[in-house]
C-alpha cells in the first residue's frame, strides 16, 4: 500500500511540476513559430508600435519589412490571422497613450471564408486572452455561426471543455511540443527567434525558397462568401478604428503566377464588392485599387504565396516609397487611390528608417 501510496505522490508530483513549466516557459518547448507571435505580444505590452501598424494574416507578416519603411512601423500580423485576431490585437493597441496615425490591413479572401488554425495557434499560443475567448463564445451564438469556436478537433474534445482546458493551459494540449523539444532543447533556437522579431519589429518569413509555382488556397475558391463570425469580426474591426479617428488601408499581398492563372474571375469580384460596401460604410477605410496582384513565381517562397526575401524587399520598397509619398492623413483628395498598384520590379528608394538615425 505504501508502495502504491508513493507512486501516486510521484505521479501527481511529476505532472504539476510538468503543468508548472508548461504555464512558466513555453520558449522552452513550443514550436519555432511560437517566438514571433510572443515577439508581437512584447511590442503591444509596450505599447511600441509607431505611426503605422499592419494587422493581418502571414503574407503580410511575411511580405512587408517595417524597417524598410520612412515611418516607424510596426507588424503585428500573425500566421493563419484573421479578424479575430487583428481585433484582438487592436483592443490592445487601444488601450495605449498614443494611437498609431494609420492601420495597415492585409488579409487574404481565404482568412474571410474558412476557420485557418484559430485553437491551434491564436488560443494554443496565449495571444487571446480568456476576454477574448468568452467574447467569440457570444459572437458565435449571437451570429449563429460557430465554425470558429466549434472547429473540429483532433482529440475530439468539445468545444466548451477544450475551451477551459486552454485557459488552464492543461499539460496534455502540449505534450507533442514538449516530446519534439524534449522539454527545454527548443530554449535558445526560440530566444534567437524572438530577439530577431523584435528587432524586425514583428516582421518573420515563412518560406525562404527561391521560386514556388504551387497554386494557394485563392485559386481553389469558387465563390468568395464570407463566415457571419468572421464578418461580424471584420465589422467590429472597421468600427472600432473608424470610431478612434484612425485611418484603415487595405492592402492585399501578391499571389504568384500560377496561383492568378487559376483564380475564377467572380472570386475577385465578389471580393473587391464585399469591401466596397464596407468603404461605402466607415469614411475612414480605404482599399486598394488591385485586390490580388501578381507577380512571377520566382519572389515567392512557399505553396502558400509568401514572399521569399527577394520579393519581400521588393514589396516593401514600393510600399515605402508610396507612404513617402503620401504619408498619413495626407489631406489630399487623391490619397483615395493611394497604393492602388504595386509593381513587382520596384526598387529600393526609400533610406530605411534604421539608416537615417531616426
Amino acid at each position: 500500500m505504501r508502495y502504491l501510496s508513493a507512486l501516486a505522490l510521484s505521479a501527481v508530483l511529476s505532472f504539476t511540476l510538468v503543468w508548472a513549466w508548461v504555464v512558466a516557459v513555453p520558449m522552452a518547448f513550443m514550436d519555432g513559430e511560437y517566438p514571433a507571435w510572443r515577439a508581437k505580444e512584447v511590442l503591444l505590452d509596450r505599447c511600441d508600435l509607431g505611426d503605422v501598424v499592419i494587422l493581418g494574416d502571414s503574407r503580410a507578416a511575411a511580405d512587408i519589412l517595417p524597417e524598410r519603411m520612412p515611418l516607424r512601423m510596426t507588424n503585428l500580423a500573425v500566421g493563419g490571422g484573421e479578424a479575430i485576431e487583428a481585433l484582438a490585437a487592436l483592443t490592445r493597441i487601444l488601450r495605449c497613450p498614443s494611437l498609431p496615425k494609420m492601420v495597415i490591413i492585409s488579409l487574404d479572401p481565404g482568412h474571410f471564408v474558412r476557420p485557418d488554425m484559430f485553437w491551434e495557434r491564436s488560443v494554443r499560443y496565449g495571444f487571446l486572452s480568456t476576454a477574448d475567448i468568452s467574447a467569440l463564445r457570444k459572437a458565435s451564438r449571437q451570429t449563429g455561426d460557430p465554425s470558429i469556436y466549434q472547429a473540429p478537433n483532433a482529440a475530439g474534445l468539445p468545444a466548451w471543455l477544450r475551451d477551459q482546458l486552454y485557459r488552464i493551459r492543461f499539460p496534455p494540449l502540449y505534450f507533442s511540443s514538449l516530446a519534439h523539444g524534449r522539454g527545454f532543447l527548443r530554449w535558445a533556437p526560440n530566444q534567437r527567434t524572438l530577439t530577431a522579431t523584435l528587432l524586425s519589429r514583428g516582421h518573420y518569413y515563412f518560406g525562404k525558397g527561391t521560386g514556388s509555382d504551387a497554386v494557394a488556397l485563392d485559386g481553389h475558391m469558387t465563390a468568395f462568401a464570407p463566415l457571419p463570425i468572421l464578418d461580424f469580426y471584420f465589422d467590429m474591426l472597421l468600427s472600432q478604428l473608424n470610431q478612434h479617428g484612425i485611418d484603415v488601408r487595405f492592402i492585399a499581398m501578391p499571389v504568384n503566377q500560377a496561383t492568378w492563372n487559376e483564380v475564377q474571375p467572380e472570386v475577385r469580384d465578389q471580393f473587391a464588392t464585399y469591401l466596397a460596401a464596407y468603404a461605402r460604410r466607415y469614411p475612414r477605410f480605404h482599399v486598394a485599387a488591385d485586390l490580388m496582384p501578381h507577380w512571377p513565381d520566382r519572389f515567392f517562397g512557399d505553396m502558400f504565396c509568401h514572399l521569399n526575401p527577394e520579393g519581400a524587399e521588393r514589396f516593401s520598397a514600393d510600399l515605402a516609397q508610396r507612404l513617402q509619398e503620401a504619408p498619413p492623413r495626407t489631406q489630399n483628395e487623391a490619397q483615395k487611390g493611394w497604393l492602388s498598384d504595386t509593381d513587382a520590379d520596384a526598387s529600393a528608394k526609400v533610406v530605411p528608417i534604421s539608416k537615417r538615425g531616426s
